[in-house]
């Protein structure tokens, strides 16, 4: 049984930090692509940070670049959201997913079949 728990949310004022953490069991391979995704109220889920399990290759959301960065510990397999210099519109749910299918598809453009329950971030003014 596929299971993400994340972990980390919560408020902090604009310039701050925060740090998530998603811890993965189940998998029976240890590649796969995990990621982090966001969903704010009134808007789609979108994506936040992407990374490939081997070799540790990620991508980010352009609003998101040089501010955020995911990592992944491959003894725990759990993966990382190191998120500073945070600002009010990076309020959302933040959602760990993961992916394991077989196919040649850049983590970044995957459809991720796992998810974690969510967790809140706030960023005051």
């Amino acid at each position: 049984q596929v299971q993400l728990v994340e972990s980390g949310g919560g408020s902090v004022q604009t310039g701050g930090s925060l740090r998530l953490s998603c811890v993965a069991s189940g998998y029976t391979y240890a590649s796969k692509c995990m990621g982090w995704f966001r969903q704010a109220p009134g808007n789609e889920r979108e994506r936040v940070a992407v990374i490939r399990t081997a070799g540790g290759t990620t991508a980010y959301a352009d609003s998101v670049n040089g501010r955020f960065t995911i990592s992944h510990d491959n003894a725990k397999d759990t993966v990382y959201l190191q998120m500073n210099s945070l600002k009010p519109e990076d309020t959302a749910i933040y959602y760990c997913a993961a992916d394991s299918k077989p196919v040649s598809v850049p983590c970044w453009g995957r459809r991720y079949d796992n998810w974690g329950q969510g967790t809140q971030v706030t960023v005051y003014s």
